[in-house]
């Protein structure tokens, strides 16, 4: 069993930057590959990000290319998402998510395992 808890998120101007964070539990956290995703009011859940277990691959959603930078401290137990350039549509709750293997539909919220809670991401215009 994976547990995490993102932090991070807030309200934050048009052209802001933030960085999330998501602290998992668990010994073997250096073992699963690691995501980010998102969900606005009334629209269905997306795919941000996905990073592999030994952060030697990256995935990004094209609208994010550019803007979003996913890593990981397998150290500290932590994926980070870094976002530059907000702008409003960005606005949403972003969730971390865990898998006990890698999935080449890794864009498809049901290839992740655990989930965090969310953390409020508003971006004003």
């Amino acid at each position: 069993q994976v547990q995490l808890v993102e932090s991070g998120g807030g309200l934050v101007q048009a052209g802001g930057s933030l960085r999330l964070s998501c602290a998992a539990s668990g010994r073997t956290f250096s073992i699963y590959p690691m995501g980010w995703f998102r969900q606005a009011p009334g629209k269905e859940r997306e795919c941000v990000a996905a990073i592999s277990a030994r952060s030697s691959s990256t995935y990004y959603a094209d609208s994010m290319k550019g803007r979003f930078t996913i890593s990981r401290d397998n150290a500290k137990n932590t994926v980070y998402l870094q976002m530059n350039s907000l702008k409003p549509e960005d606005t949403a709750v972003y969730y971390c998510a865990a898998a006990q293997v890698w999935r080449s539909s890794w864009y498809d919220h049901t290839s992740w395992d655990y989930w965090g809670q969310g953390t409020q991401v508003t971006v004003s215009s």
